[in-house]
């Protein structure tokens, strides 16, 4: 837009929305903020349902939205990557791993749950507009004390409604193919199991915030006491919306929750380290570094 255009659509009266700031930890502030990254960036197959409550006169994209309660099912992905579906039945399905357009995850999953509460039954919404700074985030839409119950599934039959299509099943089978093996874990508020390739992982999130998660996993690296002892490896860690997830490789013919004991004392290991409030000594910093170092950013 040329200048002559800008100051005309000043003089009219417009106004460009706000861009939303950038928030390097979106689940803040939620219960269970680690299942929420779990959902974002951890889990393929795997369900939650919430209660969202609208306020009155809310829009969407130029659109009302129905005020009030409304249980929506928050999926991992959707058929096409597509952010929501809105169902015959009037169910609302939300993914959580649509691509995010406004630096803000909490509030480009809140828009498409909003574009999709306003959109007729049997719909399937295949984009949605950037959120902005007025766009509500999840923290101003759940229900008060709402916690996240999250449902690991074996596929992605999620995905299928009464009225699916041969073509959509077709794609559900292509996909379960691929489907990554994972089982939640006892021992941990936030741990899961997978098997990729043959070789077995679990993904521990931790509910700290990342530097301070860096510190008490160095204290414990540094001291011999972060892994669930022998056959087992801290290969690194990811970086995940504000959150560290440490990554312990582990035997794959062990079953997953033959794990859980030795992943409970690794727990309470952590959290004792982080009572600690010693400066880090040579060896912590050294090992607060390497896990530095091998950390990978998700996203």
């Amino acid at each position: 837009m040329g200048k002559a255009s800008r100051k005309k659509g000043q003089a009219a009266g417009t106004k460009a929305a706000r861009r939303a700031p950038y928030v390097a930890r979106p689940f803040e502030g939620l219960a269970d903020e680690a299942d929420w990254v779990a959902m974002r960036e951890i889990l393929p197959t795997a369900t939650a349902k919430v209660t969202v409550v609208v306020p009155e006169s809310t829009e969407v994209e130029g659109r009302p939205v129905p005020a009030g309660e409304h249980e929506v099912t928050l999926v991992t992905v959707l058929p096409g990557a597509v952010p929501a579906v809105h169902r015959d039945t009037g169910e609302v399905l939300v993914a959580m791993q649509s691509r995010t357009s406004s630096g803000d995850a909490s509030r480009d999953i809140a828009q498409a749950l909003l574009v999709a509460l306003a959109s007729e039954p049997g719909s399937a919404i295949n984009s949605v507009r950037p959120a902005t700074a007025d766009t509500p985030r999840l923290q101003d839409l759940l229900l008060e004390g709402q916690r996240l119950e999250v449902t690991v599934e074996d596929d992605f039959g999620f995905w299928l409604g009464e009225d699916a299509t041969e073509e959509q099943k077709e794609a559900l089978a292509a996909m379960n193919e691929n489907a990554v093996p994972m089982v939640r874990l006892g021992g941990a508020p936030s741990a899961y199991w997978c098997l990729m390739t043959g070789r077995a992982y679990i993904r521990w999130i931790l509910s700290e915030d990342e530097d301070t998660a860096v510190q008490a996993m160095a204290r414990l690296q540094a001291a011999g006491e972060h892994t669930l002892g022998e056959g087992s490896e801290l290969l690194g860690a990811f970086r995940a919306n504000g959150l560290l997830v440490p990554v312990l490789e582990v035997d794959p013919a062990a079953e997953p929750a033959s794990h859980s004991s030795a992943l409970a004392e690794l727990q309470a290991r952590y959290e004792k380290a982080l009572t600690v409030d010693e400066p880090l000594t040579t060896d912590e910093r050294r090992a607060r570094d390497g896990l530095i170092s091998r950390q990978v950013t998700l996203r």
